[in-house]
């Protein structure tokens, strides 16, 4: 068991393998989003920060589809499972960010937490067929695909990225601060 900060996040090993580093950076940083998003109700979870209309509901009802995305469909070239199945991504490919404000807090951590789990044990899977270098079952239009390796790295810099929109945001709502 990875040692825990402050906040309840565990801290990536400092001198692990490959795979154990790069799924201790990724369990932080879903820990991240988890702590910023705790706690809030509804009113919370649909508060912007400036300009945008960004919201804590809607980074993880959107962090909730990437991890489906990339663990199920990409990886294992499984069809989308509800609620992503049965949305127009071409005539609305925002559907996850604004939609979310029709969810309640409850259903929007259960929807993130479930897909954590899912892509978890995806992941597993896939690590104990072929390992990091495994590619993933769909391929771009022309013919390449992406490998374990690649869908790990681009779920910290997913999760990297939202975060920091997350620190502002929480802020914005109820002063909570912290890295």
């Amino acid at each position: 068991m990875s040692p825990l900060d402050d906040q309840g996040r565990p801290e990536p090993p400092l001198a692990g393998d490959e795979i154990a580093t790069v799924l201790g950076f990724l369990d932080f940083q879903r820990a991240t989003l988890a702590w910023k998003c705790a706690g809030l109700d509804a009113d919370g979870l649909r508060a912007t920060a400036g300009a945008s209309s960004m919201t804590l509901g809607g980074l993880l009802k959107h962090l909730a589809y990437v991890e489906d995305e990339w663990s199920a469909y990409w990886l294992h070239g499984r069809d989308r499972q509800p609620p992503w199945d049965t949305v127009d991504w071409k005539a609305d490919p925002d559907w996850d960010w604004h939609s979310a404000a029709d969810d309640t807090p409850e259903q929007l951590h259960a929807l993130w937490r479930e897909a954590v789990d899912r892509s978890r044990a995806l992941v597993a899977q896939a690590l104990a067929d072929g390992g990091p270098g495994r590619l993933a079952r769909r391929t771009r239009s022309d013919g390449r695909a992406p490998s374990l390796r690649w869908i790990l790295l681009h779920l910290v810099e997913e999760y990297s990225r939202h975060n920091g929109h997350a620190d502002l945001i929480r802020e914005s709502v109820d002063g909570l601060t912290g890295e």
